[in-house]
C-alpha cells in the first residue's frame, strides 16, 4: 500500500474506489500482508495481490463493494491447479479484506502520507468488519480505540504489520473487534553479540518476534550465515565497533534490543560499555552467571561506567524459568524483552487481577 498510497489519495479524491489489501496470510504465499489492490469504479486495476492468482476474484468483490458501500472480507486456501476453485497454487492461504474508500477518507491518507515521508513511523488500523473503521496511531498515541489501541502499539514498536483484537476470553469483557494493522516502519532491531548456540536460538525467538536480527561476532570462522539461519545478516567485526558504527549511521533507534551472549570478557565487556553508552538503546542485556555478572560488573565500573549506566543493563538476563537448554534460554530472555517494552510485572497471570490485556 505504501508504494500506492499517492495513487489511492488521487484516485479516492476523484470519487469512491475499492481498496483490497492482504491482512493476513498462512504458510507460503506469493505477497507479504499489507499488499494492496486498488479497483476503481470505472473498472480500472492498481497493483495486485497474489501475482494473478486471485485477482479476478477479488475483482468481482471490488465490484460489490463499490455497488453496497459494505467491506467484505474474502479467504483463499490452495488451488489445484487442474481444478476450477480459486485460490492460490502455492499451497498458502491468504484473507483479503475489501473497503470503500472515498474522500472522506483523505485527511487521514493525507496525514498517513506526510508521516511517511517524514520517516516518522505510523500505524493505520482497520476494523475488519462492516464499518471498516480507521484509526492513526503514532508513537504517542494515547486515544483509547475499541481496547486495541495498546496492541496497535505495540506492533508499531516492533515495527510490522498484524492483525489484534477479537478476544472473547474473558467473559467479563465486551469482545474487542478484530483489527488489521498495517505498520509503515522499519522492524525493530535485535543485535545479538557472539556466534554460539544461545545466539543461534535467540535469532530464531527474535524473528518470530518481528524483529530484525542481526548476529555480531569478529571470528570468521563462528560468525556464517550457514550457523544462524534465521539472522538476516551476519557481521564478522567486533561488537562494540560494529554497535558505534550503526549508531553513527543512525540505524539505531529507541525500539533496539541488544543481547550480550559471548561469555568472553575481551568480547562482552566493551560491547555492553558501547551499548550503555549510546541512551536510545531500549534494552541491554547480558547473558551470565551471578558470579560472571558480579566479576563483569566490577570490569565494567572500572571501564568508567556510572552507577546510573550499570542501572539499565539487565544480568543476569532472562526470566526465572529454570531454562537450561538455549531454547528454553531464548524463551525466558525473549519473555524479559516483552514484559520490559510493554511495562508489564512478568507475573504469572493467575497471580494478578484485573483485566489480561492492559
Amino acid at each position: 500500500m505504501r508504494a500506492m498510497l499517492e495513487q489511492l489519495i488521487a484516485l479516492a479524491g476523484q470519487g469512491p474506489v475499492a481498496l483490497a489489501r492482504v491482512v493476513d496470510t498462512t504458510g507460503p504465499g506469493p505477497r507479504e500482508t499489507g499488499a494492496a489492490m486498488i479497483v476503481t469504479g470505472s473498472g480500472e486495476i492498481v497493483g495486485s495481490l497474489s501475482g494473478g492468482c486471485v485477482e479476478a476474484a477479488v475483482v468481482e468483490t471490488a465490484r460489490q463493494v463499490l455497488a453496497t458501500g459494505q467491506a467484505v472480507t474474502d479467504r483463499f486456501g490452495y488451488a489445484d491447479g487442474d481444478g476450477l476453485a480459486v485460490g492460490l497454487t502455492c499451497g498458502g492461504e491468504i484473507e483479503v479484506f475489501v473497503e470503500q474508500v472515498g474522500p472522506e477518507h483523505l485527511p487521514m491518507l493525507s496525514e498517513l502520507h506526510r508521516r511517511i515521508t517524514e520517516g516518522s513511523p505510523v500505524a493505520l488500523a482497520t476494523r475488519l468488519d462492516a464499518t471498516a473503521e480507521w484509526k492513526l496511531s503514532h508513537t504517542g498515541s494515547t486515544e483509547p480505540w475499541h481496547g486495541v489501541d495498546r496492541d496497535v502499539l505495540a506492533l508499531l514498536a516492533a515495527g510490522h504489520s498484524g492483525v489484534v483484537g477479537a478476544d472473547e476470553c474473558e467473559a467479563d469483557a465486551s469482545p474487542r473487534p478484530r483489527v488489521f494493522v498495517q505498520v509503515f516502519a522499519t522492524p525493530a532491531r535485535m543485535i545479538l553479540a557472539g556466534a554460539n548456540d544461545f545466539v543461534r536460538a535467540l535469532s530464531r525467538t527474535g524473528r518470530q518476534l518481528g524483529y530484525r536480527v542481526t548476529v555480531v561476532d569478529a571470528r570468521e570462522t563462528f560468525a556464517t550465515p550457514a550457523r544462524f539461519p534465521s539472522a538476516h545478516e551476519v557481521v564478522v567485526d567486533w561488537p562494540h565497533r560494529y554497535l558505534r558504527t550503526e549508531h553513527e549511521a543512525g540505524r539505531i533507534d529507541g525500539r533496539t534490543v541488544v543481547c550480550v551472549l559471548t561469555h568472553d570478557t575481551k568480547f562482552d565487556v566493551p560491547t555492553i560499555v558501547a551499548a550503555l553508552s549510546i541512551d536510545d538503546i531500549a534494552f541491554v542485556g547480558a547473558l551470565g552467571s551471578r558470579r560472571t555478572h558480579a566479576e563483569r560488573t566490577d570490569r565494567l565500573r572500572a571501564a568508567g561506567v556510572t552507577e546510573s549506566s550499570l542501572a539499565r543493563l539487565k544480568s543476569p538476563l532472562g526470566l526465572d524459568l529454570n531454562a537450561r537448554t538455549p531454547d528454553e534460554t531464548a524463551i525466558s530472555i525473549a519473555a524479559q524483552i516483552l514484559a520490559d517494552r510493554g511495562n508489564a510485572s512478568a507475573r504469572p497471570l493467575d497471580r494478578t487481577d484485573g483485566p489480561i490485556h492492559r
